[in-house]
């Protein structure tokens, strides 16, 4: 079995899609994970599978379906894949002063080629935008709620659907995964 991180976009936001984490362990649980941990209410999860990405992504994305009558976007990706994206943040300056305003955003598929250049014509000139591998950061420097880079306007850009977490909240699920070894 390997490791691998789950991100669920947009559960338990503003009271919708709301999914008590303890359930949504058990339900991995029940699917065959194991070593299933989560961190915080918004889906995040680290656990210990067989399987490729897409398969994980796809079982879990049905079995929530099938147990809460929602419909949940999963990003999955491994162990060493999140090892790689805590190594690779371009703005730990900024993650040192501000970590809940610089985001590690993941996407189902690999963002489009011109990706990074359309989401920087769209940005406020002082937010930074950098891709490394599949991932691209996002320093926010007003914050989230202030710009104009919209999940949605990012899912159309990036070609698929993403998902963001805070450098915070990056590194505890780092510590999680390490702690579930």
């Amino acid at each position: 079995m390997n490791s691998f991180i789950a991100l669920l976009r947009g559960v338990n936001v503003s009271g919708y899609n709301r999914i008590p984490m303890a359930e949504l362990r058990l339900l991995c649980a029940e699917i065959g994970w194991s070593n299933v941990l989560s961190y915080i209410q918004s889906g995040n999860l680290v656990f210990r599978a067989d399987g490729k990405r897409s398969s994980l992504e796809s079982e879990l994305k049905q079995a929530i379906d099938r147990r809460f009558g929602l419909s949940i976007e999963v990003i999955v990706r491994t162990g060493g894949d999140w090892v790689e994206y805590v190594g690779s943040n371009p703005f730990l300056d900024a993650s040192q002063r501000e970590p809940n305003l610089v985001m590690l955003t993941l996407s189902k598929e690999g963002p489009r080629e011109c990706a990074v250049e359309e989401i920087r014509g769209h940005a406020q000139s002082d937010e930074r935008i950098q891709q490394i591998g599949d991932a691209i950061w996002i320093h926010y420097s007003h914050g989230v709620a202030r710009s104009k880079l919209s999940p949605a306007l990012l899912d159309r850009l990036v070609g698929s659907t993403v998902t963001a977490r805070n450098w915070r909240t990056v590194l505890s699920i780092d510590r999680l995964l390490h702690d579930g070894e």
